[in-house]
């Protein structure tokens, strides 16, 4: 079984910075393809960013130059760095395992984490 736990939201104001993790236990993310979404409040989940297993990634349009994904295979851990954060950043941040499909749309994901809250102030 695949366990994800996000960790590292908050509040922050904008123009500021925070960093997510993912931890993972049951899969070495190292052979996967990982990504984060995102929900905001009375809206649909989103896709954010995907890294592939080998090199390569990929931004949604609204958090590319801003956002980063990274991997620490070591320690089985996924990362989003986010600096220029803007208030319309403000959602729960899942990241997920990739099953097949589509890159961007969640029903190409299988195991997702709890998420974690990020809240940007104006």
């Amino acid at each position: 079984q695949v366990q994800l736990v996000e960790s590292g939201g908050g509040l922050v104001q904008a123009g500021g910075s925070l960093r997510l993790s993912c931890a993972a236990s049951g899969r070495i993310l190292s052979s996967y393809v990982m990504g984060w979404f995102r929900q905001a409040p009375g809206k649909e989940r989103e896709f954010v960013a995907v890294s592939y297993s080998g090199v390569g990634t990929h931004y949604a349009d609204s958090v590319k130059g801003r956002f980063t994904i990274s991997r620490d295979n070591a320690k089985n851990t996924l990362f989003l760095q986010m600096n220029s954060l803007k208030p319309e950043d403000t959602a729960v941040y899942y990241c997920t395992t990739y099953r097949a499909g589509n890159y961007f749309r969640t029903g190409s994901y299988d195991y997702w984490g709890q998420g974690t809250q990020v809240t940007v102030s104006s």
